[in-house]
């Protein structure tokens, strides 16, 4: 499986004159994904640090994220042209934060329907869309230019089956996870999973406040693995196979929520959860910035339980 050899590093830029970090990698037939930096967001990374894929069937291509911004959508784009003459006929957004829903602006000026789950709009709208607007303008500079806050044009609320062509595409809320709304794309004839953020491989996966990690475990085994994907285009990082991503996630929540209980049951305070030992997650990109923070919100989660 080719898409297993793709491996996301710390490289600048992997796709010199366009704005996107990488080109789009062929996933499996008909499915492609643009993976992108598995850091922060950057001005050399334009913000492309999340995985924007599209699906090209027999009557129209959709796409999944509408990107962090107007011309990382227009980048995208462009590389779809490159790959088919089929025209776009749908973007979907994987949650409500900034570099799904940014590049809104672009598709919606290109009258392309727009779907995302019901409580990740509302998030977009009340918090992330002006937070991330902001962020995009100080970081990205002139590749923010033409990035407006625009929400979907339809939501759902626990799935939308979709038929484009000859192919299924069955669009997801498998339960509580990483963020309010997530959205998963599964295509149930080729077992390909574009997983959003409940599943990380290669980078730390954040935990915010109000994130629910026993739910997003509980997400995870009794939705998400009885699906039997062979291929899942996690949020971020390259495209893999589910082991791969229940290491990365589940035993990574298992192993800090256990690490918080000990803390907890020690009489530990927050002052000291924060360093409870990680050590061996040390190899995630985002460690540095996430790590100390993730131990802070599971204590907060599990102080009361």
């Amino acid at each position: 499986m080719t898409a297993t050899l793709a491996q996301a590093d710390d490289t600048p830029d992997k796709h010199p004159g366009s704005v996107l970090y990488d080109a789009p990698l062929k996933v499996a037939e008909g499915v492609y994904s643009a993976i992108g930096a598995t850091q922060p967001p950057t001005y050399e990374n334009a913000g492309h640090n999340n995985n924007l894929s599209f699906i090209v069937t027999s009557d129209g291509v959709a796409v999944v994220n509408g990107g962090a911004s107007w011309k990382l959508a227009e980048a995208l784009h462009a590389e779809i042209r490159k790959i088919t003459d089929q025209p776009v006929k749908l973007v979907i957004n994987e949650n409500g934060q900034g570099h799904s829903m940014l590049g809104n602006s672009y598709w919606a000026a290109q009258s392309v329907p727009i779907l995302a789950h019901e409580d990740a709009v509302a998030d977009f709208i009340d918090t992330e869309g002006p937070r991330g607007l902001k962020a995009l303008k100080s970081y990205a500079r002139e590749n923010a230019e033409g990035t407006s806050i625009v929400e979907p044009t339809e939501t759902f609320t626990e799935r939308k089956d979709i038929q484009m062509g000859d192919t299924r595409i069955e669009v997801l809320h498998l339960g509580p996870a990483h963020s309010p709304g997530d959205t998963q794309v599964w295509l149930p004839d080729s077992k390909v999973l574009i997983a959003g953020d409940i599943a990380f491989s290669e980078r730390m996966p954040p935990i915010f406040e109000g994130t629910c990690t026993l739910c997003w475990i509980e997400t995870f085994e009794t939705r998400l693995e009885p699906l039997g994907a062979d291929i899942i285009v996690p949020g971020h990082g390259a495209p893999t196979d589910l082991a791969t991503v229940r290491h990365g996630t589940v035993d990574y929540l298992k192993d800090l929520r256990a690490k918080i209980a000990e803390h907890l049951d020690a009489g530990g305070d927050l002052s000291q959860a924060y360093y409870v030992d990680q050590s061996q997650w040390t190899w995630m990109d985002t460690f540095d910035e996430l790590a100390t923070k993730n131990a802070g919100v599971v204590f907060s989660e599990m102080e009361f339980e």
